[in-house]
């Protein structure tokens, strides 16, 4: 488990999407900066780290990346550096292997731009943090149960045995945790890496396979902000929440 002085500090934030599924909001604005009961999904995400104590977040960006950079200049918590990818897009792995320089040689959160939750009793970025033992893990992925999301329709992603191992779901399988989108990754999961566009789901392949791919249960209400659809039952969670 991770000592006070080994505390992670830095993220990666994944901001380079095409935001397509959530059209038509995102015709003329990037899906981080859809707003959420009045806060974007972006703001919401790196609030969220600064409390958590993350003080350099990276943030990649390709579709309408001027209007997140723009959005993002005058924050100071966390301190925020872009990792331009608006020449080409590089898909989740990719965009990650590509600010590898800018992310140092600790281990780091990925936080996808859209994954927002009502926390349970303790923070899940802090429980997170505390979990993740470095002599074991590769990655260790947030998982949310299905049942205890919103605005989710999957069939799930993952199996997790009691010591924190997960395997992926059956190609007909039904499964009981889906991925929230955050993780903490160590930089030795992308030794080999390809060059170019390639998915996270190669590297935690790799983790699987060697047993060092590892995942926490998300306590509270993960809300999956997938489509105008999901967008609209995370307003409704979010203001029942506020009225109770």
């Amino acid at each position: 488990m991770a000592s006070d002085d080994q505390r992670i500090t830095t993220a990666m934030v994944l901001a380079a999407g095409l935001g397509q599924r959530m059209r038509p909001l995102t015709a003329d604005r990037p899906k981080p900066l859809i707003e959420v009961a009045g806060r974007t999904l972006l703001d919401r995400v790196l609030d969220r780290l600064a409390a958590g104590g993350v003080t350099r977040a990276v943030v990649n960006v390709h579709y309408m990346g001027e209007q997140i950079i723009e959005a993002t200049r005058a924050r100071t918590a966390p301190e925020i550096i872009i990792s331009d990818e608006r020449e080409t897009l590089l898909d989740t792995g990719g965009g990650v292997a590509n600010a590898l320089a800018l992310l140092g040689d600790r281990p780091f959160f990925v936080h996808n731009s859209d994954s927002i939750w009502s926390e349970g009793v303790e923070d899940n970025l802090a429980r997170l943090n505390t979990y993740w033992d470095e002599a074991t893990m590769d990655c260790l992925l947030m998982l949310a149960m299905t049942t205890k999301s919103t605005g989710y329709g999957g069939r799930g992603d993952f199996t997790m045995d009691s010591e924190g191992l997960i395997q992926r779901r059956g190609e007909h399988e039904m499964a009981p945790f889906a991925f929230t989108g955050v993780s903490i990754m160590h930089p030795r999961l992308f030794a080999d890496a390809p060059a170019g566009a390639f998915s996270l789901n190669q590297v935690w392949d790799r983790a699987i396979d060697a047993g060092r791919l590892y995942g926490l249960r998300l306590e509270g209400r993960w809300m999956h902000v997938g489509s105008p659809t999901g967008l609209a039952e995370a307003e409704a969670f979010m203001a029942a929440s506020y009225d109770e």
